[in-house]
């Protein structure tokens, strides 16, 4: 074959049309492939690990495991809480009520305190982690509360925008900010969060995916689509039938001794223990 032997024609092409004429299929480089896809998420997949009970009458909307425990906040006006869980038995061990006025959103655990949103009150809360006991309130400027979780010196939460705020422990106030994007622009509805490894992982609100975004970008670099877990855990699709039946995917809580990621969904009757790319 002429073409194979023309010495105008560039290194690569050589290779390709070398490649044919020996009709061996041309690698690309995991180099090559990183260009080729810049700019857009790889995709997550995920695997089922195991299964717990979960309270079907939780409105998950904050999620964190500590020393052997779930602690959770649960949403909705009027029955708003927070919950110190047995993660096995799913047995709630503690909770801490909140007034009828408050819809409790996002949650986190630091330093023996629990940091807690609340939905459209602009009203934060800290509790003492050991009795649950309110300590004091504090007051945040965005229009909502959603997805709370910390990064081990800071507290990030989310108000349902693309946007993550900063918040120093000591003032309460807001020290840094972080626009979430993917490959379309901006992502909206971000939901409850976690910080895993140095990566955000994050619920958005109304899908099954879960994202994991560069905290120094805020690039999404990865998306798991966990449509079918519902049918895995015997939980019926979305939308839900009714008020009171399972809602969306939200919830997210990692056990960093053991390398573990739990994740659940609002008014949800189990827990999945799951394999993400931990």
């Amino acid at each position: 074959m002429k073409m194979c032997s023309d010495r105008r024609i560039s290194l690569p092409i050589i290779m390709l049309l070398l490649a044919a004429c020996n009709n061996n299929p041309v690698k690309t480089t995991s180099s090559e492939t990183a260009e080729t896809n810049s700019g857009v998420p790889a995709v997550m997949s995920y695997e089922l690990v195991n299964i717990y009970p979960h309270d079907p009458t939780a409105f998950t909307e904050g999620l964190q495991f500590v020393n052997g425990y779930l602690y959770e906040s649960c949403g909705e006006y009027g029955v708003s809480d927070i919950r110190k869980t047995e993660l096995v038995s799913g047995k709630v061990l503690q909770k801490q009520k909140m007034e009828k006025q408050y819809f409790g959103e996002g949650l986190t655990v630091l330093n023996g305190k629990i940091y807690q949103l609340t939905y459209k009150e602009k009203t934060g809360f800290i509790y003492d982690q050991a009795s649950l006991k309110p300590i004091k309130k504090f007051r945040f400027n965005t229009a909502e509360g959603w997805g709370m979780t910390n990064d081990g010196k800071n507290i990030l939460f989310d108000d349902g925008t693309n946007t993550i705020y900063y918040l120093d422990t000591t003032s309460l106030q807001v020290v840094k900010q972080l626009s979430v994007n993917d490959e379309h622009g901006p992502v909206n509805n971000i939901n409850e969060l976690e910080f895993i490894k140095g990566y955000l992982y994050a619920n958005q609100w109304q899908t099954d995916n879960i994202l994991k975004i560069d905290t120094g970008t805020g690039r999404v670099v990865a998306r798991a689509d966990l449509s079918d877990l519902r049918q895995k855990l015997g939980i019926a699709p979305f939308p839900p039938a009714n008020e009171t039946a399972p809602d969306v995917l939200n919830g997210i809580a990692y056990d960093a001794a053991t390398n573990r990621i739990f994740i659940t969904g609002k008014f949800w009757p189990k827990l999945a223990e799951v394999k993400l790319d931990n």
